[in-house]
């Protein structure tokens, strides 16, 4: 089987089920653990966006023209909290009414450990999902992508807005209380949530009362050691398939990060 690589899909069940989309099949992954698997790429790398062949992947899957034009690969969405469609700017006006302009959540997770982020309404819990969160605890709901990444800001002043993606493949995080937690930092940021409030809006931000979401992840072995694949380097990756966390495909041998090569052309083969 061959295609361009897409970012995992992930069903939420215990255990989550993963698929690996290669052009328009989708791969089964579940069915392989314990069993040896190859991946090899052919060399290709196709624009996600526009099709055309690239010679080098941006933003994850993107050619340097669409990288360059899409407001989907603007430097506000990596921080929220620059958004500047107010300003008139928005590379894509509609795309920004679409994605930007529509609610967002910000959570607490648990990944490597206690860290905050924000999702789209509509992500929820893929996000979770992507990160490699086993908890994951929606605490404000609001109206627009800027408003979700300037509580993220202020959040982030005492917690982690990053996971430390070596921590979270060795399976190291314990429990967190994740209630205990808002409990703790909500009121440390009031000033800015009152100041926020004023500036958008008495309804902009909502403070929610939710329960936490639980993930389990289909790992038969953490490794202790991380040592990473890379399609650039060497284009055959192979080995026993022992799980799949985040978007990464846990081996016997290493790890990869399928998500960092979208759009590459790969073959998959069983072993």
């Amino acid at each position: 089987m061959q295609g361009t690589l897409r970012k995992l899909k992930a069903d939420h069940t215990q255990p989550i089920q993963y698929h690996l989309p290669l052009g328009d099949e989708l791969v089964n992954l579940n069915q392989y653990f314990g069993k040896a698997i190859k991946l090899t790429f052919t060399g290709n790398i196709f624009c996600c966006s526009c099709g055309k062949k690239t010679k080098k992947s941006y933003s994850q899957g993107h050619c340097f023209v669409c990288m360059k034009k899409l407001a989907s690969c603007d430097m506000c969405i990596m921080k929220p909290e620059t958004c500047h469609f107010d300003q008139g700017t928005c590379r894509e006006p509609e795309w920004g009414e679409a994605n930007c302009m529509i609610p967002h959540y910000v959570y607490l997770a648990n990944t490597s450990g206690l860290k905050v982020g924000i999702t789209r309404h509509t992500q929820i819990p893929t996000r979770w999902i992507d990160q490699g969160a086993t908890q994951a605890l929606p605490i404000f709901k609001v109206q627009t992508r800027l408003q979700s990444g300037l509580v993220e800001v202020a959040l982030g002043e005492f917690i982690a807005d990053k996971t430390n993606w070596r921590n979270m493949l060795k399976g190291v995080s314990v429990d967190v209380d994740l209630k205990a937690a808002a409990a703790e930092l909500i009121p440390q940021i009031q000033a800015k949530l009152d100041e926020l409030a004023e500036l958008f809006g008495a309804t902009a931000i909502e403070q929610l009362d939710e329960e936490v979401v639980d993930l389990d992840f289909p790992v038969t072995e953490y490794p202790t050691k991380i040592s990473s694949f890379n399609f650039d380097k060497d284009p055959e990756v192979s080995g026993v398939l022992e799980g799949i966390k985040g978007q990464y495909l846990i081996f016997d041998k290493g790890v990869i990060n399928i998500r960092k090569f979208t759009s590459y052309e790969v073959a998959f083969e069983a072993l």
